[in-house]
């Protein structure tokens, strides 16, 4: 990877490049990037844990969610996910839909790495109702859930910093050996529009991360979603959130082996790379393409609105390793104060539902 690097960057027109273009080939890369290669990236033996492999619960209160909603909706029973990972909460999905509905359902899943659609295939190969799509614009016109779990977080961003009241686009280069940081003047004019229509003000040394990739992402969701509910569980911040004087550095982070690395230039393409989304400008953006904001609720709370209380189950087995004992830990770690839910908002966006109240007619 770090060969691949360099001779990307002594091929710029300026002996650099942005984070965005390094985070695409970290991440990306066909070959050797961190999601495109065969690395375990989940659970106990990859980098990092998703709420879908905490527990199947959570895929299930899903499916079951909407399974009592669809109709209220007039929506068909169809699902998309866009990067289902290793396929786990598409199967405890269609696992709780079944639980609470009779009707056939198709899922479409929308993943580019070939190490995961493999993964994928082999989760739910006992399930006809499934396709695979490679791509987004793959996909035929949609109608009914359109689910993302920890997508928007993955893309890469753009990192602008502020220095004696002029703003810098943080860059990339080669010095020696290593890869390294160099500030340049910026000059992105896609960039100077999102600072320009979010309101964005940087206090001097600050940073931020900017997602252009984002609000492509959002633009091929609203044309693919004829009709129909996104819902986008990630973690992210509101503008007044940046503001806070503990993110003055940004959000970018990498995971390896489950520790939190601060330096993202350590360990390309075998490493995770995230950062917080910018809620505020993600609402925005699917507001502009018809996808009117339902709800925005932490984790827990949807959960708990969605139904998740009501699989509790009565125990008297003193056993904790019991299957009984170890739903119900599941359960509560996805919902208690302090839980993984406690970082994650769940953001609910109609197109087309004849909804005109946020929170109206998705709560069975």
């Amino acid at each position: 990877m770090h060969a691949i690097l360099r001779k990307k960057i002594e091929n710029s027109d300026r002996n650099m490049i942005t984070y965005a273009d390094y985070i695409q080939t970290a991440l990306y890369h066909t070959e050797q990037g961190y999601y495109m290669n065969e690395l375990v990236k989940i659970g106990t033996k990859g980098d990092f844990i998703t709420s879908s492999n905490v527990s199947d619960i959570f895929g299930e209160i899903i499916g079951k969610w909407y399974s009592r909603i669809y109709r209220k909706l007039d929506l068909p029973p169809s699902v998309c996910e866009m990067g289902a990972g290793n396929g786990r909460f598409a199967k405890a999905f269609i696992k709780g839909w079944h639980r609470c509905s009779d009707m056939p359902l198709t899922y479409s899943i929308i993943e580019t790495s070939p190490f995961h659609r493999k993964l994928q295939a082999e989760a739910l190969d006992h399930l006809s109702n499934v396709t695979q799509y490679n791509d987004i614009d793959d996909l035929p016109q949609f109608e009914g859930l359109f689910f993302s779990n920890e997508l928007f977080d993955a893309l890469p961003v753009h990192v602008i910093e502020k220095k004696e009241d002029k703003l810098f686009e943080v860059m990339i280069t080669i010095e020696g050996e290593r890869l390294a940081e160099r500030l340049a003047p910026l000059e992105n004019q896609e960039i100077l529009r999102f600072i320009r229509v979010q309101g964005i003000h940087l206090l001097d040394g600050q940073r931020m991360e900017i997602p252009l990739e984002m609000e492509r992402v959002i633009k091929k969701i609203g044309s693919a979603l004829y009709r129909g509910i996104a819902v986008t569980a990630d973690y992210g911040y509101s503008y007044e959130d940046w503001k806070h004087p503990a993110r003055r550095n940004g959000s970018l982070r990498g995971y390896y082996q489950h520790q939190m690395i601060e330096d993202i230039l350590k360990h390309p393409g075998r490493m995770d790379i995230t950062s917080h989304v910018h809620f505020d400008a993600l609402i925005q953006q699917g507001e502009s393409l018809g996808l009117r904001l339902l709800s925005i609720l932490r984790q827990n709370e949807f959960l708990m609105k969605a139904g998740i209380l009501e699989e509790l189950e009565e125990n008297y087995d003193l056993d904790p390793f019991s299957d009984t004992s170890r739903r119900n830990r599941a359960i509560r770690s996805l919902i208690l104060p302090g839980g993984i839910s406690s970082a994650f908002h769940v953001i609910v966006q109609g197109k087309g539902t004849g909804s005109g109240t946020r929170g109206t007619d998705i709560w069975g």
